[in-house]
């Protein structure tokens, strides 16, 4: 019942519309000034912040303090949400984070080893049958310093993105439609649909949000089903870090001094499908396994419980 945890804070739809207005306003308004400062204060910082351009802005800056810059955005969206459920929703984290009475921190770590293992698994098979697409890229001070900010950094950019979007949005909507499906399918969209600016889609097309929604899907349904985002907090965090420290390309949102810089011509191809139709299905079978996942279609499309059902149950 993860949904239905948003009913031990106050519940009122102006409290969600308000607090959707106050993380976004934080997140990309508040949490951008810091990087606008510092492209103000660099020779041609102006232009390459009016071209919108990530690979501008990241030579201006470099790559390592560009990407602090962004990060520092997600900290200020995280703040918000955490600010917005305690003192708008009155809710505490944990409701907001999982349906047990404590956050499974071991299911975080579960999922972060498991899909981290998972991904340098791939990116290393790949480099090892297709050598000629990759660079070795690896500069030890870049690198230690990429490190540091990307460990510090990024799970708590990816923490913002699932807190947002499978926490208050998936917990919100539910409540509100009194569905489960509908908050499922919308944040997923939604997911994906935010990643639209992102380089790799000027360089891939459309046809990479398929990955972006199904990615966003597989973590709605592992949190819908495991009735808590602990899972997802994990995978997440593995997915962006090993992407960082491993892999760089100039067409990728993390352009970066990663260990591995490829080099091909960047094609949307089944490396890009596969994780989606069959890798994330497979995980799926792993964690209901693990976790004893039962009931499937009523945990992913049933009824939302009203108020009432829900506290009768808690109590």
């Amino acid at each position: 019942m993860y949904i239905e945890q948003a009913y031990k804070g106050l519940i009122d739809n102006w409290r969600y519309l308000i607090g959707i207005l106050v993380i976004v306003g934080v997140w990309q308004f508040l949490g951008s000034f810091p990087l606008l400062a510092a492209l103000a204060l660099k020779e041609g910082g102006m232009s390459a912040m009016m071209s919108g351009s990530i690979g501008k802005m990241s030579e201006v800056l470099g790559s390592n303090t560009f990407l602090f810059f962004m990060l520092l955005t997600f900290v200020f969206g995280l703040i918000a949400v955490f600010l917005v459920v305690k003192f708008l929703h009155q809710q505490s984290l944990t409701a907001l984070t999982t349906s047990r009475p404590k956050i499974d921190w071991k299911r975080v770590t579960f999922s972060f080893f498991l899909w981290a293992s998972i991904s340098v698994l791939f990116i290393f098979i790949d480099i090892y049958f297709a050598p000629e697409d990759y660079e070795y890229n690896f500069q030890l001070v870049p690198f230690l310093i990429l490190a540091v900010i990307a460990i510090a950094m990024i799970p708590l950019q990816t923490s913002m993105e699932e807190y947002l979007m499978r926490g208050y949005m998936m917990q919100g909507l539910g409540i509100l439609t009194k569905n489960r499906w509908f908050p499922l399918v919308f944040t997923s969209l939604l997911f994906g649909l935010l990643h639209i600016m992102n380089p790799e889609v000027d360089k891939l097309g459309y046809g990479i949000l398929i990955f972006y929604i199904g990615t966003g899907l597989f973590l709605g349904i592992i949190t819908l089903m495991d009735q808590g985002l602990e899972l997802a907090l994990g995978f997440h965090a593995a997915n962006n870090l090993t992407a960082a420290l491993l892999v760089t390309a100039d067409w990728t949102a993390f352009s970066v001094d990663s260990l591995y810089r490829d080099i091909s011509e960047p094609v949307l191809g089944w490396d890009m499908l596969v994780p989606v139709f069959v890798v994330f299905p497979i995980l799926l079978l792993v964690f209901s396994k693990k976790y004893g996942w039962t009931n499937w279609k009523e945990k992913l499309t049933g009824k939302v419980l009203s108020e009432e059902e829900f506290l009768k149950l808690d109590n």
